[in-house]
Parts: C-alpha cells; structure tokens; sequence
C-alpha cells in the first residue's frame, strides 16, 4: 500500500521528470518541493515507490523515472487538470466553430489537438457502420458528366464523379433523383447498398445501362462510408520526441500508419466516469506500441453517433495538460456537430 506522501513523491518524479527528462533525486525533490521532511525521509519513501516497481533506477546512482505502472498510478490518482486558458478555449471555439461540413470539421479538430498537445492526434470518424443515408443528390455538371453526393445523418457528404450516356437529360434525372432517395433515404448503409444492387431493374431497358452508371458509383460512396477511418496530424511530434525510445521510432511511425491498429486499440481501451480512456505503455504492446501512452475521449454527432478523439506519444509526457486538452476538445466538437 503506497502511502499519500509516498504518492506525492511520485507526483513529484513523474512531474520533475516529464518537464526536464533528467532522472529525479531525493536532494532535488527536497529542494524543490515543500515536503517538511529530511531527504533521508524522501529516500525511504523513493525505496518503496522502487518496491512496489513505481520507479526505478536507469543507470547505477542515479535518480529515478517512472514505471508504467508509476504512470498508471499517476493519472488514476489525477486530480490537478491544468484547466485550458481562457484563450484556448476561445480559439477551440472560434477554430471548430468556422468549419462548414464534417470533413473540415474533423480535419481542423485533428490540427488542433495536435497544436494544443504536442503529440499525434488522431480522431475518428463517427460510427460509419451505423450511418443511414439522410439524402441523395444528382447534379448535372456536363451532357455526359455529373455530381453525385451521399449525405449521412453523421454529416459526412460523400462526392463523386459521374459520367452517362449523352442522352441522360434533366427531367430524366430529377425522376433518378427522387427514386434513389425514396428507395434508400433513412436506411442504413448495408441496407441501401442491398437497395442499390436491384434498383436498375426498375427502369426500362433503355435507361437501365444509365441508371447502372449512377447507382454503381452511389454503391461506391456508400461502401466509402461503411469503412471505419482515422483522420491523423501531427507524426512529426513523434520524431521530436524521439530521445523518449529505446530504440527507433520507426515502428511506432509504422503502427500509426496502419490505422487497423489504432481502430482496434481504441475499441478495446475502457473510459473512465469522465468519458477519458488512458492506456500506458505495456498495456500497449499487443498493438505495438508498448512504448507509448495513447489518451481518448468519446464524442458524438448531430445523428446521435459517437465516435473518438485522443493523442499518442511517448510514456513521458504532460498527462495533466494532455488529458485536459482532449477533454475540452471533445466537448467543443460534440457541441459543434449538435449544432450542424
């Protein structure tokens, strides 16, 4: 049983430690700190910290770092939230506010918490699995070229190029229109992709080959949904931190590249009663990523889907500040879809 002034010492070494990334002492911890006890007393508590594997030694008369289960203690015990500056908050809002569909959105919000944590930062799409088609569009761009666009109740609008028959005329897809959204508007995507498959046959055999031309590319963008996706920013942070890995940070760089990996990780991590999921190191190496800590919050659409946000970086990083930037920037993109 770690005792509260023992858990204090630890606060202590893992927060002197992410700060300079040098080892912490007891002369240091009583230098710095206001403890009221002797560095004798520190030291007693430092080798029990080290019994229970909460810290240890890198290098022969050294100070000490934090284990991952040091880390993990930490943050279950974290009450000190660095709440945001007033001007974070206010460029969190303004920065999501000015989106204009959830593509941009999404893309501003990964920017963002990459900016804010100094970590990369990844954000899901929400629940494409479970989306239904909110509507159909057909916009005629040329005589043999059009626009398609799905929209789902989530909010992703999905676009392609179309290209027709030369003979595919105004009134003839306006009644295309109107039959796509009255066959698959409202259904969910493995529905209307199976709506799709027999619609052609609806039309007379003149216009079926058109019709085909459309609803093949309306398959597409519905498949195009159904895949789960990862909008990501900020890799670049990994290579700066670099100093924090045994070895390379190649594999790590690989890991976040395979967004399978990150998909599955995320599904599988537990939030706390605050909405927060932390997984620290070890807990990671199944994915690969046993070197590194991965923090994620859940947010939700305007169609009730909730999908999640989170960084990743190295075990040696600002749990308190990070753990509050994901927070508020799951808030604020909840409120800013609710509002969409």
């Amino acid at each position: 049983m770690v005792s509260e002034r023992s858990l204090e010492v630890l606060r202590v070494i893992v927060h002197d430690y992410v700060a300079s990334r040098e080892p912490v002492g007891s002369k240091s911890i009583v230098d710095r700190h206001s403890f009221g006890v002797s560095a004798a007393t520190i030291r007693n508590d430092m080798a029990l910290l080290e019994e229970e594997e909460l810290i240890v030694a890198p290098h022969t008369s050294s100070g000490r770092i934090p284990t991952d289960k040091g880390y993990r203690l930490f943050v279950d015990h974290l009450a000190d939230l660095k709440p945001l500056s007033g001007a974070q908050r206010q460029a969190i809002e303004t920065f999501l506010g000015s989106s204009v569909d959830l593509d941009d959105v999404l893309a501003r919000t990964v920017r963002l918490l990459s900016q804010l944590t100094q970590q990369v930062a990844m954000v899901q799409y929400p629940s494409l699995s479970q989306a239904r088609v909110r509507h159909v569009e057909l916009v005629a761009l040329a005589p043999t070229r059009l626009l398609s666009v799905v929209i789902t109740d989530t909010g992703h609008v999905e676009q392609r190029i179309v290209e027709v028959p030369p003979d595919t005329d105004e009134a003839f897809l306006a009644d295309v229109r109107a039959r796509v959204n009255s066959a698959i508007a409202g259904l969910g995507l493995d529905e209307a992709a199976g709506a799709l498959a027999i619609f052609p046959a609806q039309f007379a055999p003149g216009r079926a080959s058109a019709v085909a031309m459309i609803t093949t590319v309306l398959a597409e963008q519905v498949a195009a949904n159904r895949q789960e996706k990862l909008l990501i920013a900020g890799a670049a942070n990994l290579v700066r931190t670099e100093g924090d890995f045994a070895g390379s940070v190649l594999p790590v760089l690989e890991a976040v590249e395979e967004q399978v990996v990150l998909l599955r990780l995320f599904s599988e991590m537990q939030a706390d009663q605050f909405g927060m999921s932390v997984s620290i190191g070890r807990e990671n190496a199944s994915f690969g990523l046993a070197e590194t800590s991965v923090l994620a919050s859940g947010y939700s659409s305007a169609g009730g889907a909730v999908a999640r946000l989170g960084v990743l970086g190295p075990t040696r990083m600002d749990y308190s500040t990070n753990i509050a930037a994901v927070r508020a920037v799951a808030r604020y993109l909840s409120k800013s879809l609710g509002e969409a």
